[in-house]
């Protein structure tokens, strides 16, 4: 039996609607809660107010306005009926299992279209067959509420979906990066992905992806750029839910990561590849070759960016993966397959800050999607379980503790004054306090020393 708060006032015509039920029967504590009633929502809100020591807040146009209570004890937005009735209301919602009602006065559930069997064999199914006319999103909520509870879309929605997937692109993009990031935010998302592909939703929400399926690559490669795009995601979320990365004996944990860091990253890795069609080549010995393909691909991300109404620090943080998700292997080739140096090493990890991690993650899964055994991939893997040791077990710990010098010792020590100088010489020495090359206020002294002595001209 369903209970809610006694303080929610018990109202003939006021009705508990759509997933907050759906989340009561399934066990879940809702914190926001959906209330439709038959006469004026804003007098009911006014009365919730005070009953739940709340306040309202108005939310929509005024055709649309929703009054929202917020208060300790949850959020409830509340709207008024979409008809005459309750019933008139629930046909006109997306799935089944959304399509129920309790009836705050009576106590009553009211489950037109079989919700809460639905609920039961875990099914998505719609309602009517033009829900995706009336809001196109409800394509891809279909798939995020599949995400969130580990259900199937049944046959017939699903085959619904896949006749209409071109309609999304009349959705507003913010509406859009909102429903897929939920997905996102949930630790087993791929398979839900790979089914927006199966469909086609995923290339009307990404048209730049279309190219990537008929996209040959090299012999390091199994696949083709989607299919390793999409082997790629999964191994990414294979190793930010298992926590760990196993290479050649080494075992290290992958520390937590938050929703929103996990999923910004796995959305990164789904387009990461956008750029390769575009600047494929074969060579005179008939290997194929992707040149740039970081750099025309993070600027082809920031116009994605725009379009789906990211914010500018989502669109910063996947246009520094993307543009930079070759920058370990790089590093790997220059070193002639060694150790990278101390200075080579710690330069690498100022470059990437605290975006390391991140970053040699995104490497290491894009490496293992490649769905070949092959030694050069092996070693790099390797290689890329060093650096993430490295820069835990080393570089973390020395950039905690505090810098050598300051910009005053350069003035009452040297006699300098503040200038862009400053940035560089500290930057200077910092690097060499982060390379583990010197460790001490004398040191560093003697370093500032020979760097003007050795450049009088930067002096004056």
């Amino acid at each position: 039996m369903i209970q809610f708060d006694p303080a929610i006032p018990k109202t003939k015509g006021a009705y508990i609607v759509g997933g907050s039920i759906r989340d009561l029967i399934l066990g879940r504590i809702p914190t926001d809660y959906d209330i439709a009633v038959l006469w004026s929502p804003e007098s009911y809100a006014s009365d919730l107010a005070s009953c739940v020591n709340g306040h309202v807040v108005k939310i929509g146009k005024r055709t649309q306005m929703i009054y929202r209570v917020v208060s300790e004890k949850g959020t409830f937005d509340i709207s008024e009926i979409e008809g005459k009735t309750i019933e008139d209301d629930l046909v006109k919602r997306d799935f089944t299992i959304n399509a129920l009602s309790y009836d705050l006065y009576s106590g009553k559930i009211a489950d037109l279209f079989g919700g809460i069997n639905d609920l039961s064999v875990k099914k998505i199914r719609m309602v009517t067959k033009d829900i995706f006319k009336k809001d196109p999103v409800r394509l891809i909520r279909a798939y995020r509420i599949a995400a969130m509870f580990d259900f199937e879309i049944e046959s017939e929605t699903a085959h619904a979906i896949k006749n209409s997937v071109k309609l999304i692109t009349n959705t507003a993009g913010e509406r859009i990066k909102a429903e897929l990031f939920k997905i996102l935010y949930c630790p087993e998302s791929h398979g839900y992905i790979y089914q927006m592909y199966e469909t086609g939703l995923l290339y009307e929400i990404f048209p730049e992806l279309k190219a990537l399926h008929g996209c040959k690559q090299n012999t390091y490669h199994a696949y083709n750029v989607m299919d390793h795009s999409l082997a790629a995601f999964s191994r990414l979320e294979m190793l930010l839910n298992e926590k760990k990365f196993d290479a050649e004996f080494i075992n290290f944990p992958i520390p937590d990561m938050d929703k929103e860091r996990s999923a910004l990253l796995k959305y990164s890795m789904l387009i990461h590849d956008i750029g390769k069609p575009s600047v494929h080549t074969v060579g005179d010995d008939g290997n194929i070759h992707f040149f740039g393909h970081e750099i025309f691909g993070a600027d082809m991300a920031k116009k994605i960016s725009k379009r789906l109404k990211l914010s500018n620090v989502e669109a910063d943080y996947i246009d520094f993966i993307i543009r930079n998700h070759i920058a370990a292997l790089n590093l790997y080739n220059s070193c002639d397959k060694h150790p990278p140096s101390k200075k080579s090493l710690t330069r690498f990890f100022i470059k990437c800050g605290d975006r390391t991690e991140d970053l040699l993650l995104h490497t290491i899964a894009d490496i293992q999607g490649k769905g070949k055994d092959d030694k050069r991939n092996e070693d790099f893997l390797s290689f890329a379980a060093y650096l993430l040791k490295e820069f835990f077990s080393g570089y973390t710990i020395r950039k905690s503790g505090p810098r050598l010098i300051t910009g005053d010792d350069l003035i009452e020590v040297f006699g300098l004054s503040p200038s862009p100088l400053f940035k560089r010489i500290l930057s200077l020495v910092e690097e060499s306090r982060l390379s583990n090359t010197i460790n001490s206020r004398a040191e560093a002294l003697l370093m500032v020393r020979d760097f003007l002595n050795a450049n009088p001209s930067s002096t004056g």
